[in-house]
């Protein structure tokens, strides 16, 4: 049997999926395998999960969510965002920021330095206050910030250093959120308002086809304040509101989104932009994302618009936000305040990676860093000269991994 990932469009270079059920379990396979990669939701693009000899998934492993005084939570490895956030929320607990889609592992996405959005939330790694993996001699390890920088080398690790068994989340008390939706925000009124369009509101998603100068719909979520009084805007910054719920990707239903039209609700109800219940986004889709540091963002989206028909033929949906800077060694955020252009492609994967290469040409004076889990050409120098902490990151594996149990050949590549 042949495993691919959740869209469908790449295939596992293996059969041999195993499924422990147990901490030793894990360990054993650890110290029989010659080489093994964990396989977490599978949203990913690209070969950074793949593995010619074993896979593994943790789906099976005994599921919890501990709830500590200290305002942290300790979670199993096999949890999804959707699960996390629901229990968290019942308890009257929440996270500080959710990606578009719930659907996705904790432990994968963090290890890929996935996100949300707003200009002062940190990636979804930056509240990870504890981990717990088994390194490549089957020892289990267990880091803490107390540890000191190693522990900003293991947080974005790409499954490198270890089979993460758990993780300890920081929490903090559940709120609520109202997100409004507002079409057209013409592409002038953002290049001279860029910095107070991204800081309006809590999170905010602009999204894009760079045709037609403008900003088809701009996403606002906003953290409900019982001092301050909601009144919903007829119009922003030159962009009209939305007079009924929409879809990023134009002309699909919004069914499977979350509510908009600024109705309040649960947090882990209007972070995400997809409902858990549904399949998210497209579906059959390829995805391809850039950081950059923020100060260079309108001149990166004048740069794009100039590509926008090479662009716009092949995407679904072109997203901008942005992400607060943080201290993770391999995080596209590494020591600045970004700004991420994310792009969703038909499913044409010789189409989509010419159009990378040149918008990977355009971006090269912002050295971007691609994200981990997603279609990129860049060369692996031109990646590693864009992580000052890359040689550390280096020997922390070698030292986790001394028999390159998981170094697979995206590793190998673009690490070593």
């Amino acid at each position: 049997m042949t495993h691919k990932n959740w869209a469908g469009n790449y295939t596992y270079s293996t059969s041999k999926l195993h499924y422990p059920t147990s901490i030793s379990q894990v360990q054993d396979f650890v110290k029989t395998s010659k080489t093994i990669k964990v396989l977490g939701s599978r949203h990913s693009f690209n070969s950074i999960a793949d593995s010619t000899n074993s896979l593994i998934s943790l789906v099976d492993m005994p599921e919890f969510i501990e709830i500590h005084d200290n305002m942290t939570a300790t979670i199993s490895s096999g949890l999804n965002y959707g699960q996390v956030a629901q229990y968290l929320n019942q308890e009257g607990y929440a996270l500080h920021n959710l990606a578009s889609l719930p659907h996705i592992s904790v432990v994968g996405a963090c290890a890929t330095g996935t996100h949300g959005s707003g200009v002062n939330n940190g990636n979804l790694a930056t509240v990870i206050s504890g981990i717990e993996f088994i390194d490549g001699t089957g020892e289990l390890v267990r880091l803490f910030p107390a540890d000191g920088d190693i522990f900003n080398g293991v947080i974005v690790n790409l499954g490198a250093v270890g089979i993460v068994t758990k993780v300890t989340l920081d929490i903090e008390p559940s709120y609520d959120v109202h997100q409004d939706v507002y079409l057209d925000l013409p592409l002038a009124e953002l290049t001279d308002n860029f910095e107070d369009i991204v800081s309006s509101a809590y999170s905010v998603s602009l999204f894009t086809d760079y045709q037609n100068d403008n900003i088809y719909q701009v996403w606002l979520k906003s953290r409900v304040d019982e001092e301050v009084s909601y009144k919903r805007q007829s119009e922003f910054y030159g962009a009209r509101v939305a007079q009924q719920n929409h879809n990023p990707v134009r002309g699909v239903s919004a069914e499977n989104c979350t509510e908009q039209m600024g109705i309040s609700g649960a947090w882990h109800n209007r972070l995400p932009h997809f409902k858990m219940e549904f399949t998210p986004s497209n579906g059959n889709e390829l995805q391809s994302e850039y950081f950059i540091a923020r100060e260079h963002a309108v001149e990166a989206i004048q740069r794009l618009y100039h590509l926008g028909d090479i662009i716009a033929p092949q995407l679904l949906a072109g997203e901008i936000r942005c992400i607060a800077g943080d201290s993770l060694w391999l995080s596209e955020c590494y020591q600045q305040d970004s700004v991420a252009f994310h792009f969703t492609w038909q499913p044409n994967r010789e189409a989509v990676e010419n159009i990378t290469r040149q918008i990977e040409t355009v971006l090269a004076p912002f050295n971007p860093r691609p994200h981990w889990g997603k279609i990129f050409t860049m060369s692996a120098r031109d990646i590693q000269s864009n992580y000052e902490k890359m040689d550390d990151f280096r020997a922390l594996v070698e030292h986790y991994d001394p028999q390159a149990k998981f170094r697979n050949e995206f590793i190998k590549q673009y690490i070593f």
